[in-house]
């Protein structure tokens, strides 16, 4: 399980990355959240800074339930992402060191897959590999794809 209050023994890999944020929402998020989605799942944290030696440090948000409305607001526009796979529980704002960061906790999409960004699943489509989000082929989409209908098939078989 994830500890903030352990931030700083943690790296960026598979199943986590770190974004400044200070900018505003960047516009990354994205790729790593299609990623996350379409991969074992992962944490993205807003407000989280990648030092030189790989080890990560809280910055202080200016307003993070701003960056999180937009979050929120922009994850339900079809234009920008093809699924919401979120819970009300999977978005928090917490505090390490006294620092505010915004934490996101994106799980395995599954027979949803594949969760890609745009509207053309075949240029917006993601995966994460090591500490990388990567565009993915058109075969890999489509081996997603046909996994999800088997396994919604199967679903709706046995209902």
């Amino acid at each position: 399980m994830f500890e903030l209050s352990r931030l700083s023994e943690y790296r960026e890999g598979n199943r986590l990355e770190a974004k400044l944020a200070l900018g505003g929402l960047p516009h990354s998020i994205w790729e790593t959240y299609s990623a996350f989605a379409n991969t074992s799942g992962g944490i993205i944290l807003l407000g989280v800074e990648e030092r030189a030696d790989g080890s990560l440090r809280a910055v202080d948000l200016p307003a993070p339930e701003k960056l999180v409305d937009e979050f929120l607001e922009l994850l339900s526009d079809r234009d920008r992402v093809s699924a919401n796979i979120l819970s009300d529980e999977d978005v928090r704002i917490q505090s390490s060191g006294g620092k505010r960061v915004i934490v996101i906790r994106v799980p395995a999409a599954g027979k949803r897959r594949p969760v890609y960004i745009g509207r053309d699943k075949y240029v917006g489509t993601y995966r994460r590999d090591g500490d990388g989000d990567w565009r993915c082929s058109k075969e890999e989409v489509d081996g997603m794809t046909a996994q999800s209908e088997k396994e919604r098939g199967v679903e709706e078989g046995e209902a």
